[in-house]
């Protein structure tokens, strides 16, 4: 088993959309490194899990509840479970989602 990763290298940016892929899962967590294209929207949504985005590069919105959250590198979002959320890549923007119970 792996247990390191440069989140860095494993960037790549679609040409419209999202990639994404799964760093670690198990029992009650989730790690997944997610890349959106320029103005990608995913419309809001829910997890029963709580968690935690952590911005890597570009630019973008995060709606969390009723807060606009202006996501750039560097910005760490917590999201408690079942909290709706939205979000829009103003740019290509890469981000680290970590889910857990």
């Amino acid at each position: 088993m792996n247990y390191t990763k440069n989140l860095l290298e494993l960037v790549q940016f679609p040409k419209q959309g999202i990639y994404s892929t799964v760093l670690q899962k198990g029992d009650g967590y989730n790690y997944t490194l997610m890349c959106l294209s320029k103005d990608t929207d995913i419309d809001t949504h829910t997890s029963t899990k709580q968690g935690v985005v952590q911005v890597l590069s570009g630019k973008g919105k995060f709606k969390l509840l009723d807060e606009d959250i202006d996501m750039e590198p560097g910005r760490f979002i917590y999201m408690p479970k079942n909290a709706p959320h939205s979000l829009y890549a103003e740019e290509d923007t890469a981000l680290l989602l970590v889910l857990h119970d």
